[in-house]
């Protein structure tokens, strides 16, 4: 039996305890990427001709078949309403970039939301699928039409042509051979494997995976671990603490997952802000969106 029969073709060693001494713009001991998931209105919904409504939510619930969950309709509302300008308002008011993943269904249908970020050259969109779906549940052939539309429909509503891709949970078996035919994309985020970027080789090309996270995640105020902003605020310390101590000889990645329907509320916001004044008093810290750091370690 060879090694790839043993692991079924699956890579469980990585750096092997040998993580390279990644070189980050500045010396930075870590690279903290924010990352906002734009969503809203691009769920799981009957109005769309889904048999069912989303069912995540702040109160999960099963709406029978082709009932609509107006309560769980207006928790995503408000992420799109309230949250997301929240959030917007929080990181343009320290001068950070974020990582827009954008899901262009959302956008299309928050006109004011996509015209910000057309002009929002700080910050960067990542496609997040065509809607906020499964695709792993999807065919071959729709899966491919999704990931040509998403990409279309962005340039559209932008004026921005996405390079990076993270779709909802997981990816299919073909996502990455997908996105290389495809041609315009450069790296994805769709795995939990690392905590620094790696290549991997999908149809003879290089490819970077810039590993996303959801424990540094707002999704645990929905399903469970965090009841309190400061809850958040402690468990992004210590990630943070952690990963620069250790960047001191090889230097790591950080990965905060947001969305505006959590993080967006406000005592939820008050522990992020707390975490965002916390590191900009501390030195050789490089806050960097997916692509900024999937080029920093491609060039590495």
């Amino acid at each position: 039996m060879t090694a790839a029969d043993e692991t079924n073709g699956r890579d469980f060693v990585g750096y092997g305890g040998r993580p390279p001494v990644v070189r980050w713009p500045g010396g930075a001991r870590i690279a903290v990427s924010f990352v906002i998931n734009l969503e809203e209105g691009s769920e799981q919904s009957v109005l769309d001709g889904d048999s069912h409504g989303e069912t995540l939510g702040e109160v999960s619930r099963a709406p029978a078949a082709g009932e609509r969950d107006l309560a769980m309709e207006s928790f995503f509302e408000y992420g799109s309403r309230a949250g997301v300008w929240r959030l917007i308002d929080l990181f343009d008011q320290f001068g950070l970039p974020v990582s827009m993943y954008a899901c262009p269904v959302a956008l299309r249908r928050t006109p004011q939301l996509a015209n910000y970020l057309s002009g929002a050259a700080q910050h960067e969109i990542v496609c997040h699928g065509y809607r906020w779906e499964e695709v792993s549940r999807l065919t071959p052939d729709l899966e491919r039409d999704h990931i040509h539309r998403a990409y279309d429909l962005l340039k559209v509503l932008t004026g921005r042509a996405p390079s990076g891709w993270y779709c909802r949970y997981a990816p299919s078996a073909r996502t990455r051979a997908l996105l290389v035919e495809h041609g315009g994309f450069h790296y994805d985020c769709d795995s939990y494997a690392d905590d620094l970027p790696y290549v991997v080789s999908v149809n003879g090309r290089e490819w970077c995976v810039v590993p996303h996270a959801l424990d540094a995640n707002d999704i645990k105020f929905w399903r469970g671990g965090f009841a309190k902003g400061d809850d958040f605020f402690a468990y992004l310390k210590d990630t943070f603490d952690c990963l620069y101590r250790e960047g001191a000889t090889h230097p790591k990645m950080m990965t905060i997952s947001l969305h505006c329907r959590i993080a967006g509320r406000p005592g939820r916001a008050e522990g992020l802000r707390r975490f965002v004044e916390y590191i900009g008093g501390i030195d050789n810290v490089w806050v960097a969106t997916r692509g900024q750091i999937a080029d920093a370690f491609m060039k590495s």
